[in-house]
Formats: C-alpha cells, sequence, structure tokens
C-alpha cells in the first residue's frame, strides 16, 4: 500500500484534468442556459431607454456573466464530481486503483487538490471581476438602464435613516459635501413607524445642514393629496459623513476594502454583523469547492453492476445540494443577528466536511 497521499504522477495528471474538462464544461453548459433565461426577461428593460440596442445587451451581459460565474462554479465541482467519478466507476478504473493499493482518499486526492485550486482562482476572480461588475450593473439598473452618470463613486440603492425617518436615493454620486443624490424619496414618519408623508424629487445635495430637494412634490398619506413644493430641506442630521458610510455596497467592495470598512464601522459603534459575515463568507465560499468531491465521492465506489451506481449518485447531489441550502440559511441568520458571523460564514463548511470525512471513512476506509 502507497504511503504516499497522491498517487503517481501520471495518475494525479490523468484525474486532475478529466476533472477540470468537466468543471468548464459544466460550467459553460450551466451560464448559457441560466443567461439565455436572464434575458429573455431583462432584454425589454434594457431596450426601454431612447437609443439602447444591440451594445446595451451586450454590456449587460458582460456584467451578468461574471455573477453567474461566481454563484455557481460550486454547483459546477459538484456536477463535475459527480460526472468524473461516476465514469471512473462504470469503467472499473476505481476497481484498478484500488486493487493497485490505494485507498479512498489517494483516489480523491487529485481531485481534491483541482478543487482547492479552482477555490483560490474563484476567490481572486470574485475580488477582481465580480466585485467591480456588481458595482457597475446596481448602478446601471437603478438609473434603469439608462446612461450611468460620468463618476467612478457611483453607488445605487442607497437607504439612510434619519431617526424614524428614511431617505432613499436611486444612485448617489461624488463624496463629502459634493454628494449628489438622484430619484430623492424621504418618508417622514409618525408614533409606531406609520409613514405620514412622501416627498419624490428629481435630486439632492447638500445644504449644511440637510439635504435641499429639487423640484419636490409631497404626498399626504392622511389625506390622499399631491402638492408640488418650491424648496425642501429634510434630513438635517444627515451629514455627509455618516451618507458617505450608510451608502456603502459590501457586494461592490473587495475583501481588503470591506475589512476597512467594517473597521470604520465599529469605530462609530454602528452594527457591522451583516458585514462581518458577508466578509467571513468572501473565504468560506470559494472554500465550499473543495467539499463537492469529498460530497460527491459516495458515487465513485460500489461496483457498477450492483445497480446502486445511479442511488450512490444520488445521495452524491443531494449531499452538495444539502450543504447549499444550510449555508445560505445560515448566512441569512447571521445578516440579522441570529448567527455570530463567524459562525453562520464558517459552521456549514465544517459540518459538512465532517460528513463527507464520516461517510467516505465508514463506508470506504
Amino acid at each position: 500500500m502507497q504511503l504516499d497521499f497522491f498517487p503517481s504522477r501520471t495518475l494525479t495528471l490523468y484525474l486532475a484534468k478529466m476533472f477540470v474538462v468537466r468543471i468548464f464544461a459544466v460550467l459553460v453548459m450551466l451560464v448559457l442556459v441560466l443567461m439565455a433565461l436572464d434575458l429573455l426577461s431583462a432584454t425589454g428593460r434594457i431596450l426601454t431607454p431612447e437609443g439602447n440596442g444591440q451594445a446595451e445587451i451586450l454590456k449587460y451581459a458582460s456584467l451578468r456573466i461574471p455573477q453567474l460565474i461566481s454563484r455557481f462554479l460550486p454547483y459546477s465541482v459538484l456536477l463535475a464530481t459527480l460526472i468524473t467519478l461516476v465514469t471512473l466507476n462504470q469503467n472499473s478504473e476505481v476497481v484498478a486503483m484500488k486493487a493497485a493499493g490505494l485507498s479512498a482518499h489517494q483516489v480523491l486526492a487529485p481531485l481534491l487538490l483541482t478543487a482547492a485550486v479552482v477555490a483560490v482562482v474563484s476567490f481572486a476572480f470574485n475580488e477582481r471581476v465580480v466585485t467591480r461588475a456588481n458595482t457597475t450593473l446596481k448602478a446601471w439598473e437603478a438609473v434603469q438602464y439608462e446612461p450611468i452618470p460620468d463618476d467612478s463613486g457611483v453607488r445605487s440603492n442607497v437607504y439612510l435613516s434619519d431617526g424614524t425617518n428614511v431617505l432613499t436615493a436611486a444612485t448617489l454620486v461624488g463624496s463629502g459635501e459634493n454628494i449628489q443624490l438622484s430619484n430623492v424619496t424621504w418618508y417622514q414618519r409618525g408614533p409606531g413607524g406609520i409613514i405620514i408623508e412622501q416627498v419624490k424629487a428629481s435630486g439632492a445635495t447638500y445644504a449644511a445642514p440637510g439635504w435641499r430637494l429639487a423640484d419636490p412634490e409631497r404626498f399626504d398619506v392622511g389625506s390622499a393629496e399631491t402638492e408640488e413644493l418650491g424648496e425642501m430641506i429634510v434630513g438635517e442630521a444627515l451629514t455627509p459623513e455618516q451618507i458617505d458610510l450608510q451608502s456603502i455596497d459590501p457586494d461592490g467592495q473587495s475583501f481588503w476594502e470591506l475589512s476597512e470598512t467594517i473597521d470604520a464601522f465599529e469605530a462609530i459603534g454602528m452594527r457591522t454583523s451583516e458585514m462581518r459575515a458577508n466578509w467571513w463568507h468572501r473565504i468560506s465560499g470559494p472554500l465550499s469547492a473543495l467539499l463537492m468531491p469529498l460530497l460527491g465521492s459516495v458515487a465513485a465506489f460500489g461496483l457498477a453492476r450492483s445497480g446502486q451506481l445511479f442511488v450512490r449518485a444520488i445521495i452524491g447531489m443531494a449531499l452538495g445540494f444539502a450543504y447549499f441550502v444550510v449555508d445560505n440559511a445560515a448566512l441569512a441568520m447571521g445578516s440579522f443577528g441570529g448567527y455570530p458571523p463567524f459562525l453562520a460564514a464558517w459552521a456549514p463548511f465544517f459540518l459538512f466536511l465532517l460528513v463527507g470525512e464520516t461517510v467516505l471513512i465508514r463506508t470506504e476506509e
């Protein structure tokens, strides 16, 4: 029996190459199908603004594809694991490897190494490509697919609280006292949090203090009457510094930028559990690719002619998809404080790591 964790160099390269080809093929298939379905629903909205055409559709696709790759790469690794292991089992290659003295862990070692490389590539891709695509696409959607303002600091879907009142804006550009808000809505709330007044404006600028609304239109909820106002200043307690912090989109920031944002929030005593869970998940999310060969390994063993190969593949798929369900649920719990951020991001990973190892050791080692 070999004492090395990895099998021979030739066998390692053979299994790794087979695995990579199937990951790529499954990922391309998933992205193409999902992108086509997404375009069916989004094309009408993209073409609504005057002057938009094929170039804008291609731009949307170029921004959406990185998001799809990031989200479905772990699923691709899971499906590629099952396809690879079922193929090896059907061709009796697993039987041959075990007859040569390889343990179950040694059979899986090349796949685990490949999955680790995929996890590293996924992390780098998320940090360099996906975060920028998220920022640009959200800003574009906020202006309803019209031209985005020429400002590198554009942010979208801004939600700001001033006591019980709320100020929202479709986009924000600039910083400090030069901040400009567009498509602004001011909600004034009374006792019990009930909205008593809503004011809409095309934009808002800093009035030192407060924010001056451009062409405001007030709707009184009690009387159901609409009134156009000449000028109105709202949110006098909202400073540019607070808006700079509250309008930050964690999905558009890199791992290191998000670290600085969390420190800034904690310095002024603001809640950071959602951002902290997101920060931890930036690492645990890509690492989920490392779990897939382990969770799908049940499909590699057992005699193909026994008639249980299909059942084993279903069990492997069920374990993999169960991980994604638990991971999403834990992350949601961590976002509103139900779980500590570290536990929300890492508990599903370590739980299913132990489950996969237990299944492998109890059934094959």
